[in-house]
């Protein structure tokens, strides 16, 4: 895995892709930060062009790879023909909200007016992350012609940053309800601030303690920016979440609804599943192939 000055709880082991002979790691997408790259992987056979999922990796804003293990079951797509691009960010440490989403959809720009070299298809791009990753799926669905969430200086202005499909797995969505909805589920005690504190995670990303920015946290909020013509959703989340309460996805899949109708947002809550992907409820062969099939039917005709 790339040198990094990640926090030690957020190093991650790296993701087993001995297996997989066709790759090709560390390709800049903007020249901005070192941070702003991708890697590339396509089925075993084919010329394409290959549809595309976008991984996208958690940590809480501060760590995370690209080529660490939450990429895993990312890429059980390529033997459905799918193109996988894991893509790295700028974390907190290094840039405030919202360089990550600028840099996210940099690279989608980039999949785009690369596609013909990388044999991809540039009309069917997905989205899929988890936790922080997660999040950030979400605001790429959601923030297409946002024009304060596109840096278009990043490279390749005259691309799309769109996405055609997005999967969020336990994503936070509204910083400033997630300590008392974790007091309301049992899962902290009332008298815990650990998302509303100055160093939190999400704090920290934005640069400020977040019951001081309402504003901001609205801004940042993937919800806000709800309208008709977004992509179609799939968003799981484990009830016994005690990181981000599941009521983060409940309420913005109830929104999303509402605008954009029930058939293109589809919630699942796992009863007895927790934070992360090393949960069985998320990378279950199962759960993978639920995921992948979700995708084929939004993005293969």
């Amino acid at each position: 895995m790339p040198e990094s000055d990640t926090p030690a709880p957020f190093i991650i082991p790296e993701a087993d892709t001995a297996h997989i002979h066709r790759k090709r790691f560390d390709l800049p997408y903007a020249h901005l930060s070192p941070a702003q790259k991708l890697d590339v992987y396509w089925p075993a056979e084919g010329d394409g062009p290959f549809l595309v999922i976008v991984s996208i990796h958690g940590g809480a804003f501060m760590g995370g790879d690209k080529r660490d293990v939450q990429i895993t079951p990312v890429l059980a797509a390529l033997e459905r023909g799918y193109a996988v691009v894991g893509v790295n960010y700028r974390m907190s440490g290094e840039a405030k909200f919202p360089a990550l989403v600028h840099d996210v959809k940099a690279a989608i720009r980039w999949i785009r007016a690369n596609a013909d070299a990388y044999m991809f298809d540039p009309g069917k791009i997905a989205v899929w992350g988890g936790s922080a990753g997660g999040y950030l799926a979400l605001m790429a669905g959601v923030t297409a012609g946002v024009a304060e969430l596109d840096d278009l200086s990043l490279g390749n202005p005259e691309q799309s940053s769109a996405a055609q499909a997005v999967v969020a797995w336990f994503p936070p969505t509204n910083f400033l309800l997630m300590d008392a909805q974790l007091v309301e589920s049992g899962l902290i005690p009332d008298d815990v601030e650990d998302h509303s504190a100055a160093d939190s995670p999400e704090s920290l990303l934005l640069g400020y303690k977040i019951t001081d920015v309402p504003d901001l946290v609205r801004a940042a909020n993937p919800e806000t920016y709800i309208r008709p013509g977004a992509p179609s959703m799939l968003i799981q989340h484990g009830l016994c979440d005690a990181t981000v309460p599941y009521q983060q996805s409940a309420t913005f899949a109830a929104t999303a609804r509402a605008i954009l109708g029930d058939d293109h947002v589809t919630l699942d809550l796992f009863p007895d599943a927790r934070h992360g992907h090393d949960d069985p409820a998320f990378n279950a062969p199962e759960n993978v192939a639920k995921v992948l099939d979700f995708l084929d039917g939004v993005l293969k005709p």
